[in-house]
């Protein structure tokens, strides 16, 4: 691997694209130390040391690198794009202009594309406001006496909503840069720097804990096997053989190839997880708003639903993980389409006749790699939780399911196009 990465700095347009993801990179890493304008930097650094925070607010803490809670110009990260590219994905199903636009190919997916950055501005206006709303009212640091937010004039206020929407659209350039002159999705790119930016501190939290030397070698061991398994699955595929029968196009003969279509075990990737996360995590946030009184109902769910420790919440976690994980794999792979196409072309999977009949052996096969893959991801999910859980730890801490499979699966992204490009320029691969 080490050569690989000698050789792709040896090759000048490749090191000009690392050279330029890394800058875009450092440019983001700035940007999130730079606190909002209206904001108090030292109250909010003495609120953080003397304050617990809510455990919603630190997840989502953690994939905005440390910028939600000081309050910084990237306070809202990338999130609100990223919600707004699913919701994209689901308004296909609704509303039928947007079906006929990604089907258009290239221009109708760029129409699609901009609509996505139109909404990433609302959410981000809208996540902004609330976020400094709760930030005025105590709600992210519960118990601090000192203000964050000193002044609270209306147009203070306003500063700060513009200040934090614009970052989110400076943010959303920068991952769009990358994807364009650098390597790999810049998005992801950005939110891989995110999670692995909180490593350092999160290390020092388990070692500074009871028993920390044990905590850290067991914390360790478990990551490992995490690591191992997310790269074994993520790498798994089902793969369905197509025959492409032959045919006379003029004077030549074409088809007659044999190809196939590869499923991958996990088709949702970590969607389902981020979906089943906010769901339970929606108690915990509206706790905050009840103050120190909180109703009978509140405190179960909180019990119940919110603590990641409690029977109830790992089975409505499970449930929801592989409920989302059918539910977005039936969005983004149509059998029916892929086994029309494959009629269109003269293809056939053997043994299968074309038409619905194709269409109903991909389903079946379909419904049964997903539900081995959403049974993965809960296990992942939950397995760090679980053993945090064991040990008195947080449960926030980046060492969770979620981020690990973000993390493996973007570098094991990164890596696959660092090596596609090798392999057109030295004909060598990047892993050896």
């Amino acid at each position: 691997m080490l050569s690989g990465f000698v050789s792709a700095f040896r090759t000048p347009d490749l090191r000009k694209k690392l050279l330029f993801t890394l800058g875009i990179i450092a440019i983001y890493r700035l940007g999130v130390s730079i606190p909002t304008p209206g904001v108090d930097f030292g109250n909010v650094e003495l609120c953080l040391n003397q304050t617990s925070t809510n455990t919603a607010f630190q997840i989502l803490n953690l994939f905005s690198g440390g910028a939600l809670l000081q309050l910084s110009v990237f306070a809202l990260g990338i999130m609100p794009y990223i919600t707004a590219s699913i919701m994209v994905q689901l308004l296909r199903v609704l509303i039928p202009r947007f079906e006929t636009l990604y089907k258009e190919g290239a221009e109708g997916q760029a129409t699609l594309t901009q609509y996505t950055r139109y909404i990433t501005v609302g959410f981000a206006a809208i996540q902004s406001a609330s976020y400094i709303t709760m930030a005025r009212n105590g709600v992210f640091f519960p118990g601090c006496s000192v203000p964050v937010i000193p002044n609270d004039t209306w147009n203070v206020i306003l500063i700060m909503v513009l200040t934090m929407t614009a970052g989110t659209v400076f943010i959303m350039w920068l991952g769009e840069r990358i994807t364009e002159r650098g390597v790999g999705n810049g998005m992801s790119l950005l939110i891989f720097t995110s999670i692995a930016a909180s490593f350092p501190g999160a290390a020092m939290t388990i070692w500074n804990s009871s028993n920390g030397p044990a905590n850290s070698l067991i914390v360790a061991l478990v990551v490992l096997v995490v690591i191992v398994a997310v790269v074994y699955v993520e790498q798994s595929q089902r793969r369905i053989p197509v025959q492409y029968a032959k045919r006379m196009v003029g004077r030549k003969m074409l088809g007659g190839s044999s190809t196939y279509i590869p499923l991958k075990i996990n088709m949702a990737g970590i969607i389902p997880v981020i979906f089943a996360s906010s769901l339970l995590m929606i108690p915990q946030v509206i706790r905050q708003f009840q103050g120190n009184d909180p109703s009978e109902w509140m405190v179960w769910l909180e019990n119940n639903i919110a603590d990641p420790g409690a029977p109830l919440h790992i089975a409505l976690y499970t449930l929801l993980i592989v409920f989302f994980a059918y539910f977005y794999t039936a969005i983004t792979f149509n059998p029916t389409e892929v086994a029309d196409n494959m009629k269109k072309y003269g293809g056939f999977i053997p043994g299968i006749r074309p038409g619905t009949p194709t269409a109903d052996f991909l389903d079946y096969v379909l419904s049964r790699i997903t539900a081995a893959g959403s049974l993965y991801l809960a296990i992942v999910a939950l397995a760090p939780t679980l053993v945090f859980v064991a040990l008195g730890l947080s449960t926030s801490i980046p060492f969770g399911g979620a981020s690990v499979l973000i993390l493996v699966g973007v570098g094991l992204d990164t890596v696959k196009r660092i090596q596609s490009q090798l392999e057109q320029r030295h004909y060598e691969g990047f892993l050896k």
